[in-house]
């Protein structure tokens, strides 16, 4: 009798333990598959870094996490998947760059201002890229016939607003003007350069190394101040167009995992100690070494210091966009103030 007794009260005190909790969280998290959506095609970066991420992440959350390709507008559509999903922390959303800069572009009302920060993960380098057998021997080649013929040199990119975008209006501030082809990802933009639908494109170093190792592309230049470790033969853009050092200094393609604003805090917290110790296995070191990632993560490891670089970032592009005239939305509209 008294052992019936007993088990009643601990059931009782185990569904008042229930009631006080979270909703979705029930007695620990997570209990079920994660699914990270990635708001870019398969074989981007941003496509790579998540799969590994996720390798990582479910030796610690001990559950599936799983990567779902969502393409298309400039990552907005993937966004808006993520915002739809339940505020339960079994949606994260592997945010690129666009996010920042979807506003004032007018192709959605999305912002980093809608998420909360679990991460920054890594800033990929930028290289401008041709074909093996392109007639562009340099990166001067290239931007010499840029310059003599504006407009008609072809670039394939990931669509408005984003990096690849925002290093053309750098190219185009410095007088080089180049004709922007669109596509669904960053795999599709380099298989259009290997198809020759277009002469080159503003890749991310993590996507093309392998066919740079290959011969199947070469480097002309790494969009930036300073060279990459493993290619110390490739001038950094600074080196060959002079004055643009302030325009080349930020990193253009940070990626960064992100849930809704209403996630439980519970779930953030658990979710951010997994990626702590995510990104200390040696698989994901030597993605980021192999790949001359940027360690983003180690910069901005706090949730104040990454809201801060959100912002920061923000205010920065999509100013750079909106005074080129390539976005037809102000910052102002969103009290995005112009950086200092």
């Amino acid at each position: 009798m008294q052992t019936m007794f007993r088990r009643t009260i601990a059931s009782v005190l185990l569904l008042m333990m229930l009631c006080f909790l979270p909703s979705g969280l029930a007695l620990s998290y997570p209990q079920k598959p994660i699914t990270l959506i990635v708001p870019y095609g398969a074989g981007g970066t941003a496509d790579l870094a998540a799969r590994q991420i996720a390798m990582q992440l479910k030796k610690h959350l001990k559950v599936p996490v799983t990567v779902v390709n969502r393409g298309g507008a400039s990552g907005s559509l993937g966004a808006a998947a993520a915002l739809d999903a339940p505020s339960d922390g079994y949606t994260l959303l592997l945010a690129a760059d666009s996010m920042g800069t979807m506003r004032v572009m007018g192709i959605s009302a999305v912002s980093y201002h809608d998420f909360t920060p679990i991460s920054p993960l890594v800033n990929d380098p930028k290289v401008i890229v041709v074909r093996k057998d392109s007639p562009y021997q340099s990166v001067k080649d290239l931007l010499t016939d840029m310059k003599e013929r504006p407009g008609k040199v072809k670039m394939s990119y990931t669509g408005p607003g984003g990096s690849g975008h925002v290093q053309s209006l750098i190219l185009q501030h410095f007088g080089f003007q180049s004709a922007n082809i669109a596509y669904a990802g960053g795999a599709d933009a380099i298989v259009a350069v290997l198809g020759r639908q277009v002469d080159f494109t503003n890749a991310n170093y993590a996507t093309v190394s392998s066919y740079a190792a290959s011969g199947d592309l070469k480097l002309l230049a790494v969009c930036s101040t300073h060279r990459l470790p493993d290619q110390p033969d490739v001038p950094a853009l600074s080196e060959v167009i002079e004055g643009a050092e302030a325009l080349l200094s930020i990193p253009y393609t940070p990626l960064s995992l992100l849930v809704k604003k209403d996630v439980p805090k519970e779930a953030c917290t658990v979710l951010r100690a997994a990626v702590r110790e995510a990104v200390k296995e040696k698989e994901w070191v030597d993605f980021c070494q192999n790949n001359s990632l940027e360690k983003l993560y180690e910069t901005y490891d706090t949730v104040e210091k990454a809201e801060a670089f959100f912002a920061a970032w923000e205010a920065r592009v999509s100013w750079l966009l909106y005074d080129a005239k390539a976005a037809p939305n102000s910052p102002d509209q969103f009290d995005i103030p112009r950086p200092q």
